[in-house]
């Protein structure tokens, strides 16, 4: 019954258009506060103990990374080297496009960064080399769903603090799904380029190639500072977020200066407020989660589902289409710290491994940013090619339907996932 009461007054508060962030703390207190005796103090503290956590404090670092790089010509660089590797496929830019937001996503962890970043540059140039405005724009707002599965991945984060998961267990759990499914998106392109008689490019000599290849080198080693610091044990993911937002200034400010000191004081208040935004979501979700152990809400779904016999491969089937119709109104960060406490126990109760399942989540977020109405994706790369909504569902089509087929292989395959924090000894 308090279950119903919960989620049906959530529901209303989310429909009157209040903020998902406000709805999850008016929810809490309301209940909390109508229906049981805990008192105000309890409240008080959970807010403040919540977040105490070392971890959160990677989110507002890979933040900060991310933005000194979208605005320090890296984008640029790592479009060049793409285009010299791939350019002489079918579809040339557009299949340098998707490997620049590979690249991209490895260092900036996030989508909608990496749709701006490699938008803003590759869709003009796709346009006047002849494509179709459409098919760039579909390849850069599905490409740059990318930011959230390759590490590193502020939504890996997220899922890893409220379910109190290994970060450095996901990063490297995320790396061969991120590479198969830029294969994927990138053999979607192909033969969509190669069935329409797309323009391609030369193909470039390998003196180029090096050239781009150098230019593009320092943004690059970004991917090893993060991933091998791990991995090496020299820092946590916490203090590679740390390093990652340094190194990423200097990277911008003084090798590459394609960031003047002036505009430094802008790229600090725009991390400053997407942090904020971001904790004060986490905060409000953390209440709500404690709000729905304290009424033993997970722990019956767990034992309803175990009971009912639905077994992992049912309850994963549940999730995806959970998750998917979540995706369709809500933005990533939210499903997952709502979703996360209540399906993590239950995933656990059937022998589901945490990362596998972190990176299930992680590929259905991904989804989320090309599906309507609020995908991020889609409203970024709206806004760079000038196109309406409908036209920017329309044009992710192919690649949607591509990232679907990919859900299924990774839901169903755990060994995708799992062979290399396996044999990296991460996990058991």
């Amino acid at each position: 019954m308090s279950a119903a009461i919960i989620f049906a007054l959530l529901l209303v508060l989310m429909l009157t258009g209040m903020p998902v962030s406000i709805s999850l703390g008016l929810t809490v207190l309301t209940f909390l506060f109508t229906m049981t005796d805990v008192p105000v103090e309890s409240v008080a503290l959970k807010l403040f103990t919540g977040i105490e956590k070392f971890e959160i404090m990677a989110i507002p670092f890979f933040i900060l990374a991310g933005n000194f790089l979208t605005h320090g010509g890296v984008a640029k660089r790592m479009i060049n080297f793409a285009t010299s590797l791939v350019g002489h496929f079918h579809g040339g830019l557009g299949m340098g496009g998707v490997v620049a937001c590979g690249l991209f996503a490895a260092v900036s962890g996030s989508s909608p960064a990496t749709v701006a970043a490699i938008g803003a540059i590759l869709l003009p140039a796709m346009v006047k080399q002849g494509f179709p405005m459409k098919f760039g724009a579909g390849i850069v707002a599905s490409s740059g769903a990318l930011g959230i599965l390759i590490p590193p991945s502020i939504v890996m984060v997220m899922y890893a603090v409220s379910t109190n998961s290994s970060i450095g267990a996901l990063f490297m759990a995320g790396i061969i799904p991120g590479a198969v499914l830029l294969f994927m998106l990138g053999f979607t392109t192909w033969w969509r380029a190669k069935s329409n008689n797309y323009p391609r490019m030369p193909k470039a000599p390998m003196a180029d190639r090096i050239k781009a290849f150098r230019e593009s080198f320092w943004g690059l080693m970004l991917i090893v500072v993060v991933m091998g610091g791990i991995y090496t044990g020299i820092f946590t993911p916490t203090e590679a977020a740390a390093m990652s937002a340094v190194y990423a200034f200097i990277v911008a400010v003084f090798v590459y200066r394609d960031l003047p000191l002036k505009r430094i004081p802008k790229v600090l208040l725009d991390s400053a407020n997407m942090s904020a935004m971001l904790l004060y979501i986490i905060t409000n979700a953390i209440l709500f989660s404690f709000l729905l152990t304290s009424e033993q809400i997970p722990q019956a779904v767990a034992a309803w589902l175990v009971d009912s016999g639905m077994g992992a491969l049912g309850f994963l089937l549940v999730v995806n289409i959970l998750l998917l119709l979540a995706g369709n109104i809500m933005e990533p960060s939210s499903i997952i710290l709502i979703t996360a406490p209540i399906l993590f126990p239950v995933a656990m109760a059937l022998g589901i491994d945490p990362v596998h399942f972190g990176i299930i989540i992680t590929v259905n977020m991904e989804i989320g940013m090309i599906t309507p109405p609020v995908g991020l994706n889609l409203y970024v790369g709206s806004g760079i090619a000038k196109l309406g909504m409908t036209d920017m569902t329309k044009a992710v089509s192919p690649w949607l339907i591509t990232m679907l087929i990919f859900l299924a292989i990774v839901t169903y395959w755990p060994t995708l996932s799992l062979w290399l924090p396996r044999t990296l000894g991460m996990i058991s």
